[in-house]
């Protein structure tokens, strides 16, 4: 399966992972810096370490604003890129299709693909650190006004209050990221060292009084996003997102008409490295296949065909391949029709490899008639990075007479009547390769050809381009 690698730039160190289906694999990093040409050089080294062969993308969460059509960063803080195209030059240098977005999107997609917020699609994300940034998924895809929308840490509440670096008063920013925690201490006269958790243990009333203003003004933001936006849920993350988490526990929501949960990240300091590999594989998501299986005579070549029908996605067929040399060279015996079996599922997977990077395939074949560690070394070289499983069976005695009644239109050299009875035991105990998710498909009833498109697009995180 392919995989892609994730960057996280971040103003005290660069994380770098190679992520497969939002598994780290390995791991890497390096200081930050504010030299932007540094941060790039180091970036490539970090790609270098961790690129493998099944590496078919880079995403790069990046602090500040960014204009994700062009891959422009137009602003940013202790790390500037916005002097040069940095995203093109990494590209160029590296080959492969590069994603760039704001941090705090890379950690929403994240959460979003296998974290607190899996299969939710319309999700409000706070990163709480040193600033606070923010992004918004809706009906799954990033909200982006006129490029960079998101920029929640600059919500105003309250427009008397402290002067922010946007230009504006009164951010959220200024009140509840990790910068203003230490600023509410200093005004309490608190040690520096002192923790959300070391107040959140204690009963005083200074104590109590800087959790309030750390973590009211967040609440009023998060209470005035949920209002906004109507999500699924509001997620809380960041290096000191467990501690704005417990810390709101003590400013409950009032009752409201406008209510949803607030969760916690679960992937913690790896939601950056993991959304950006998403983000890339979302975006380049290498060559995709539909494995539609079953034993001859089960019904898969008219599920491929109505498939193919909808989508646009060409079929390649062991028979459509095996055919034409069954009818061109001599008859040759059962062997020699295997033989040529096995030449036909090489030869589709040497197509796909051919092909370009985003072509999607439909394989119409019985994939247990070669060992499965075959199977996977065909999609291994050929370039596969997401496969799905359509698995079409029917009664073994359906199965058998359906074979009986094509004999006649089959090309010498496949089997014959005497085939019936093994072909039925055989689809008794026959089964799904198991090497991807799968749709059972019974096929002696109508095919709920609709259900397999927004399967297919579920399972592809919205990437299953289909016709109308």
């Amino acid at each position: 399966m392919a995989t892609a690698i994730g960057i996280d730039i971040g103003g005290t160190k660069l994380r770098a992972a190679r992520v497969k289906d939002g598994v780290i694999e390995a791991q890497a990093t390096a200081a930050s810096s504010p030299d932007p040409r540094e941060v790039q050089s180091r970036v490539l080294a970090l790609v270098a370490d961790m690129r493998t062969a099944a590496v078919t993308a880079l995403g790069i969460g990046v602090p500040g604003q960014v204009q994700a059509t062009s891959r422009r960063v137009l602003s940013g803080g202790y790390v500037d890129l916005s002097g040069f195209d940095f995203a093109a030059e990494i590209e160029a240098t590296t080959g492969l299709p590069v994603v760039i977005e704001n941090d705090a999107t890379m950690a929403l997609l994240g959460e979003a693909a296998h974290g607190a917020a899996r299969a939710k699609q319309n999700v409000v994300m706070l990163t709480i650190g040193t600033g606070i940034g923010g992004a918004i998924l809706e009906q799954g895809r990033v909200l982006r006004g006129r490029g960079s929308a998101g920029q929640l840490g600059h919500l105003c509440i309250d427009q008397h209050g402290r002067q922010c670096v946007c230009g504006r008063v009164g951010c959220v920013e200024t009140t509840s990221s990790g910068t203003a925690f230490g600023t509410h201490l200093a005004e309490a006269g608190l040690p520096a060292t002192t923790r959300v958790e070391d107040l959140l243990g204690r009963s005083d009333a200074t104590s109590a009084a800087v959790i309030k203003a750390w973590a009211g003004p967040l609440r009023a933001a998060i209470d005035s996003l949920i209002a906004t936006c109507n999500p699924d849920c509001v997620v809380i993350g960041g290096g000191a997102g467990p501690a704005a988490v417990a810390a709101l526990a003590t400013v409950p929501a009032r009752a409201s008409w406008f209510d949803a949960p607030v969760l916690g990240a679960s992937l913690g300091d790896d939601a950056g490295v993991i959304g950006a590999a998403a983000a890339a594989m979302r975006a380049h998501p290498g060559k995709r296949a539909v494995l539609v299986n079953g034993v001859p005579a089960s019904g898969k070549s008219s599920v491929a065909r109505a498939l193919s029908d909808a989508t646009g996605w060409p079929v390649l067929a062991l028979d459509t391949i095996k055919n034409p040399f069954l009818e061109i060279l001599p008859p040759g015996d059962r062997l020699f029709n295997r033989t040529l079996g096995r030449a036909s599922y090489a030869a589709i997977f040497d197509l796909i490899a051919e092909a370009p990077a985003g072509s999607t395939f439909i394989i119409d074949a019985w994939f247990g008639f070669q060992p499965l560690e075959t199977l996977s070394d065909h999609i291994a070289r050929s370039g596969l990075g997401q496969l799905a499983e359509v698995w079409c069976n029917a009664a073994p005695e359906t199965i058998g007479a359906r074979y009986a009644a094509r004999l006649d239109a089959r090309p010498a050299g496949h089997p014959g009547a005497d085939y019936v009875p093994e072909l039925i035991e055989l689809a008794r105990r026959a089964a799904p390769t198991g090497l991807a998710a799968r749709f059972d498909v019974e096929t002696t009833t109508p095919v709920d050809l609709p259900g397999i498109i927004a399967w297919l697009q579920d399972l592809w995180g919205g990437t299953a381009k289909v016709l109308p």
